[in-house]
């Protein structure tokens, strides 16, 4: 299934072009009609074809894929619109945590802040394990995760809930294989202390500068692990005055 998917998100298939046949697809890799016909099947479940029972699968235009999905994430970025995808996962990250941290400072009651606590607590510990180890910033990253859900149940609003889940899955493809050197583990550390501090405040406007901040952060760090070839201003970052 890699090949054929990145045969189309690259455009090598075109959207209404000539049906994918299982014949056709065992003969060019070699494999079993089987096994041909459970690639369609994974990209029909991600929403890059649509098969018609006698004539094949016909590929799917682009707002029908499911962008969500980390193997369509994967072929996206090695595309040739590889850094303007970057970009929209991006923006959309910043669209919603900002506003959701700002609920979150309205909202968040006492359970929520001890949550919060927990999950900065278990961040610093995973950053400092991840110091030592680098085996170990899977576990940070985890720590990371956890504590951002924490605040999106802070805003108790299930539908941002729902929205940003999927979104993380996604991102999770866009991590760079190792944090860079200037940046450990533990870089980040401060930056979700100053957004549990707003919170805690209930400073919705100090909440959403924090977070701002913080995802530039992160997206300084994505342009420095492709070495150059992202552009924070061409993915829309801005940041707080």
């Amino acid at each position: 299934m890699p090949a054929l998917l990145a045969d189309i998100v690259s455009g090598a298939i075109l959207p209404g072009g000539p049906a994918l046949r299982e014949a056709d697809i065992a003969a060019r890799f070699g494999v079993s009609r089987g096994v041909a016909r459970e690639c369609v099947r994974g990209l029909e479940e991600r929403g890059l074809v649509s098969v018609k029972p006698g004539r094949g699968a016909t590929v799917n235009p682009p707002d029908r894929w499911a962008v969500f999905d980390t193997d369509v994430v994967s072929a996206l970025l090695d595309a040739k619109r590889g850094l303007a995808i970057l970009g929209e996962y991006l923006e959309c990250r910043r669209i919603l945590e900002v506003e959701t941290v700002a609920l979150a400072a309205e909202r968040a009651d006492a359970n929520d802040l001890a949550a919060l606590s927990d999950g900065l607590s278990r961040l610093t510990a995973t950053a400092q394990r991840a110091s030592a180890n680098p085996a170990a910033e899977a576990l940070h990253h985890e720590a990371e995760v956890a504590f951002h859900e924490a605040l999106v149940a802070a805003a108790h609003n299930t539908a941002l809930a729902a929205m940003l889940s999927p979104l993380w899955r996604a991102l999770s493809a866009l991590r760079p294989p190792a944090t860079p050197p200037e940046r450990p583990p533990g870089h980040a550390i401060a930056a979700h202390r100053r957004i549990l501090e707003a919170v805690a405040a209930g400073d919705a406007e100090a909440a959403r500068i924090a977070m701002r901040d913080h995802l530039a952060g992160i997206e300084d760090d994505l342009h420095e692990s492709t070495e150059g070839h992202v552009n924070p201003r061409a993915v829309g970052q801005h940041r707080a005055a």
